[in-house]
């Protein structure tokens, strides 16, 4: 299961709290798990239902994927060091110009969230050329 690796490398970032987003399959985690009713309308339902559980206190979310096991923990802190520093709408990390994740989504952004997902959302990209990807088990390679 890819699902540990993923959050063991979030958990070694300076991150505050996990909240893991279940859709088609049941999760069993040791962290919280917002349920999604609507995860068949895409990855953005998805995104919605796992912002919509953030506290009121929240300025902004980071955005990882499950299917993202090479994921580096100094690229997520990248990407919120980056924002911290100079704001922004979302925010996230690159590899060769190639914009992926993480990305970091600042509270205003989230009722833009469409179906497709955050993708569509513009965002300043944080290079982590110097990191591996965190690779994609969806995509072929």
């Amino acid at each position: 299961m890819l699902l540990p690796r993923v959050l063991a490398a979030v958990r070694a970032s300076t991150v505050d709290d996990v909240v893991v987003v279940a859709g088609a399959h049941p999760l069993e985690t040791d962290g919280r798990v917002v349920p999604c009713p609507e995860w068949h309308l895409g990855p953005g339902a998805s995104l919605r239902c796992g912002l919509a559980a953030l506290p009121d206190d929240v300025d902004a979310a980071l955005v990882v994927l499950a299917d993202g096991p090479d994921l580096d923990p100094r690229a997520v802190d990248r990407v919120i060091d980056s924002w911290r520093a100079a704001g922004g709408r979302a925010v996230a990390a690159s590899y060769g110009g190639v914009r992926l994740h993480p990305v970091l989504l600042s509270r205003e952004t989230w009722a833009e969230v469409p179906d497709a997902g955050a993708r569509a959302l513009e965002a300043r990209l944080v290079p982590c050329d110097d990191l591996s990807p965190p690779g994609d088990v969806d995509e072929r390679r």
